[in-house]
């Protein structure tokens, strides 16, 4: 559907394998810009299997968004959306570690850092990859 960026601040930093995450702390970090995607029920299922929602990565969680600085002529009313943050259960303890700095995207320089999937440790879940990260 576009770039669009988020109505409130959030934080938004790069963990382990530079994967991003998405801080649910509204009011702290940038105002983040990313694309949104218009998805069947179907395919926003593969999506929450994709990002671990039912093992505890991620939570897809409501959020205001407008058309990115930039990309519209003025007149956008703010939609509400959902988006992937994450898990409650160490998402600001990932904030802390990120020295309460966050980024406005994740840009194309972050995502050539990403290490996917195939060229990961065998043994290790993302999960694994984001305890030993918030250990170091």
């Amino acid at each position: 559907m576009g770039k669009y960026q988020t109505v409130k601040p959030f934080p938004l930093v790069c963990g382990p394998l530079a994967v991003p995450f998405l801080i649910n702390k509204p009011g702290s970090g940038h105002r983040v810009k990313g694309e949104l995607y218009s998805v069947s029920g179907r395919a926003l299922a593969r999506l929450d299997e994709l990002e671990g929602i039912s093992i505890g990565n991620y939570e897809r969680l409501p959020i205001e968004v407008v058309v990115a600085d930039g990309e519209s002529d003025g007149g956008d009313a703010a939609v509400d959306v959902e988006a992937y943050f994450a898990h409650r259960r160490y998402g600001e303890e990932m904030w802390a570690k990120n020295g309460w700095v966050g980024m406005e995207e994740y840009s194309d320089s972050d995502g050539e850092k990403y290490v996917r999937v195939k060229d990961r440790d065998v043994g290790l879940n993302l999960g694994d990859y984001i305890r030993l990260y918030l250990q170091s």
